[in-house]
């Protein structure tokens, strides 16, 4: 094994010799490469949507389009507004302005509903009636009590537009389900001027409204609510496509400030590090071609940025200078000591390339672990992180030397941070003393912190909830949960029931049973789910009968008689509304079933999920059914996130424990180093345990990717390791040399990576400041481990030996 390290030892140095005489050409035609990655950079999207965590062809994801195809969106904008008085006449009045305000300064609405058109049925005779609330404006107090009287009666507005003790109105706003795009004349139809974001190129086919199409219609809601906002009215806005576009500003924000603060924080390490410009540059500029050329495979791919893939720039930025940093640590030093800038790179790629190889190739490995989850962009994550680690190692061990060879560099001593320091010397030698006359009592303590761990992990916590990622006094958290109060609820969840025959829709028996199910499902509370609202055809039915019977109260139910049902249905058709389009398919044989629920944690529908269908198919088994809408699709990303974690983690500890033993060479030193490596993992997944920290799919990254990076400072050890052992003969002269040079770097990379993370505690939202902590602690952790736990282990199965003899050629 030491014979075939040194050959690729030696490779690396002829490979460096060969860039550094190639250099112009070299940089050319990276140049060329590089720019073309990075062209593709102004097209990339940016989605922040519930959808946008599934793949194209998830059943959900499928189901869920297949239903807003047939019925049009579920979701919705809801304009809560508290006024001293709804039935008022001043209030009214500025109830209509309002409305006509919404409608003819908000794009993209496709429905739009309030007390000044809510659907109202009564009947004449034997005339049918659809007309809408206030089609005859109320002229005074007594108009104004029988207006009231007849809203408040009506099961329809209640928990809708009228809160159950009348203090709110709302304003209901549905948007049109496909996106504008490609149906404007103009050719900047695609764009939003006040936004960053390129709309994807749809081609032929229609697409969904875009996230820029989403946020133009909360802006102008926005803009409507601070218009007319006072003392005297309070208005908030809740809805999922309001916390979706909340969701966006926070990443569009975050993002912009994580790479402000990456790129200071890591500057100053780096000229603290080699206390010279050159230093900082160049890993900078390695590192940020990195970062723009991932991007831009991103963009080319057509894959959006999504919420789990906003920390991507600083993570690249935080792990690929590591590489960077490695080799220019050798450089410098060869070059003070030789002044031969082409001896130095080539010792430097020659000594440190195997190295940076072994750990690039295993933090890639743990990354594209994520390559298999159920979730899109946790998928895309794995996937682009890998590109752009290996991208640093590229451009590292092809670029870096090229560069170097045209760029002046002075052999001036300098005091760096890896240098001769002697309070680093004296903590790295007590390290070392430590480690290696104390491994049984190391090992020891090691196992009772990991009992303790195990302990932990059976008190994790699993959650999936966006609202709650915002703080506290966020406005869309306060204005949602204020709503979700008020009026119970504020998002839906769909059942579609499909008879599968034309007309069956007209079933008495059917409608009878959807009626039961309403009334049994708006019953329903546990814990801090419950259904708000249910309505449906059967909703529609009850009131066309009883407006055709005098309105008498009693007649609010559904008729016994088929054709009844198919004659007043066909008398509901006929009066100008257009409600039953957005229930019922045209053959009438799909209805869809509309529950109202508050926006909570998504791991709490589940109780709600299961009883919906067990009443389901007990109460409507000969009938296809499906449950769908938001909260579904909300239920299902924590169901994927616990699915796609367990098949992450096991893929990864596979993976690199088998590069690990590939890369040492001994399958008994490759399994004992996995030991440092899983510690800090078990040790953080502990710790999750005993703190109110919820595991969502967020913190269940933390173990991939920690892994992937904890890992590359084990190799270094390990690989230096080997070389000193097989040198002295010695386990603990190893010991003690390995940490008096490759314990300095280990030291600089830790701080630079947990420095990346921890940047994530300045975000605006609660998941990514629980990210970033959990996995700076846990590099931390992954440091200790192999400052102590590894020297402690290989003192113990390695006995002193014979030196070996390196055969050169």
């Amino acid at each position: 094994m030491s014979h075939i390290r040194h050959r690729i030892e030696k490779w690396f140095e002829s490979f460096a010799g060969s860039v550094f005489k190639h250099r112009i050409k070299t940089i050319a035609i990276m140049g060329i490469i590089i720019g073309l990655m990075i062209s593709r950079i102004p097209g990339i999207m940016i989605d922040t949507s519930t959808e946008g965590f599934f793949h194209e062809k998830d059943p959900e994801l499928l189901a869920y389009n297949a239903f807003r195809d047939q019925f049009g969106r579920d979701e919705g904008i809801l304009i809560a507004l508290k006024p001293k008085a709804v039935f008022d006449l001043k209030f009214l009045e500025l109830l209509k302005q309002i409305h006509d305000d919404v409608e003819a300064t908000v794009p993209y609405i496709d429905d739009m509903t309030s007390l000044i058109n809510a659907r109202n049925t009564r009947g004449e005779g034997d005339r049918l009636i659809v007309e809408d609330l206030l089609e005859n404006w109320p002229r005074d107090q007594e108009d104004l009590n029988a207006l009231k009287r007849q809203a408040m009666s009506n099961p329809m507005y209640k928990n809708l537009l009228l809160s159950e003790n009348g203090d709110y109105t709302t304003i209901v706003i549905r948007t049109q389900n496909h996106s504008s795009i490609g149906q404007k004349d103009d050719i900047m139809a695609g764009f939003d001027d006040d936004s960053n974001e390129a709309s994807p190129d749809l081609g032929d086919s229609p697409t969904y409204l875009t996230d820029a199409e989403n946020s133009e219609v909360v802006a102008a809601v926005k803009k409507i609510v601070t218009k007319y906002r006072s003392e005297d009215l309070g208005i908030e806005v809740a809805g999922s496509p309001v916390v979706t576009h909340f969701l966006k500003q926070s990443l569009m924000s975050d993002m912009r400030k994580f790479m402000v603060l990456a790129l200071v924080g890591v500057a100053i390490l780096l000229y603290l590090m080699f206390r010279r410009l050159s230093g900082v540059i160049l890993p900078l500029l390695i590192v940020g071609l990195s970062l723009f050329s991932t991007i831009g495979i991103m963009s080319a791919t057509g894959t959006a940025i999504k919420l789990p893939t906003q920390i991507l720039p600083s993570f690249i930025l935080a792990v690929g200078v590591g590489t960077s940093v490695h080799i220019l640590a050798v450089f410098f030093q060869r070059l003070r000591q030789h002044n031969d800038k082409k001896e130095a790179i080539e010792y430097a790629l020659g000594h440190s390339g195997l190295a940076v190889v072994m750990t690039n190739v295993t933090t890639a490995a743990g990354l594209m672990s994520f390559a298999t989850a159920d979730l899109a962009p946790v998928a895309d994550l794995g996937i682009f992180a890998g590109i752009g680690v290996l991208l640093a190692f590229v451009y590292t061990i092809v670029l870096l030397p090229a560069l170097i060879a045209i760029l002046p560099f002075s052999t001036k001593k300098t005091e760096e941070l890896s240098g001769n320091s002697k309070s680093m010397d004296r903590l790295l030698e007590a390290v070392s003393r430590f480690s290696t006359t104390h491994p049984r009592k190391i090992l020891a303590v090691s196992a009772m912190v990991m009992v303790i761990a195990i302990v932990g992990m059976t008190n994790i916590r699993f959650s999936h909830h966006p609202l709650h990622w915002f703080p506290k006094d966020n406005e869309i958290r306060t204005a949602t949960e204020a709503i979700d109060a008020a009026l119970r609820g504020s998002i839906t969840m769909e059942v579609v029931i499909d008879t599968g025959r034309e007309n069956g829709l007209y079933d008495p028996d059917l409608l009878q049973r959807m009626d039961r199910a309403a009334a049994y499902l708006e019953s329903f509370e546990y814990n801090d789910v419950f259904v708000g609202k249910v309505w449906s055809l059967n909703t529609i039915v009850k009131e066309t009968n009883q407006a055709l019977n005098e309105d008498r109260p009693e007649a609010y139910r559904i008729p016994d008689d088929r054709d009844l049902i198919a004659q007043e249905l066909l008398l509901f058709e006929n009066s100008g509304s257009d409600d039953l389009e957005d229930i019922v398919d045209t053959r009438f044989s799909k209805a869809r079933f509309t529950m109202k629920l508050p926006f909570v944690d998504a791991i709490n529908y589940r109780p709600l999920k299961a009883l919906l269908n067990d009443y389901m198919a007990a109460q409507f088994g000969d009938v296809k059914y499906h449950i769908t809408g938001m909260m579904s699709l909300l239920a299902k990303v924590i169901n994927n996130s616990i699915t796609s974690m367990a098949k992450s983690y096991t893929v990864a500890l596979v993976v690199i424990t088998i590069l690990m033993v590939v890369l040492i060479g001994k399958v008994r030193i490759g399994l004992l180093s996995m030991i440092p490596n899983l510690m800090p993992i078990l040790i953080i997944i502990g710790f999750i345990g005993f703190t109110p920290i919820p595991m969502d799919l967020f913190t269940m990254m933390v173990a991939s990717i920690a892994i992937g990076l904890a890992v590359d400072d084990t190799i270094h050890f390990m690989h230096n390791f080997r070389r000193y052992y097989e040198l002295s003969g010695d386990p603990q002269k190893a010991v003690f040399e390995t940490l008096h040079t490759t314990g300095r770097a280990m030291l600089v990379t830790t701080v630079v990576l947990s420095l990346g993370f921890f940047i994530y505690g300045f975000a605006t939202m609660q998941n990514i400041i629980n990210f970033g902590r959990l996995t700076g602690i846990t590099i931390i952790l992954a440091l200790l481990a192999d400052y102590f736990v590894a020297p402690a282990l290989m003192v113990l199965v390695n006995k002193p030996m014979k030196p070996v003899e390196i055969t050169k050629g």
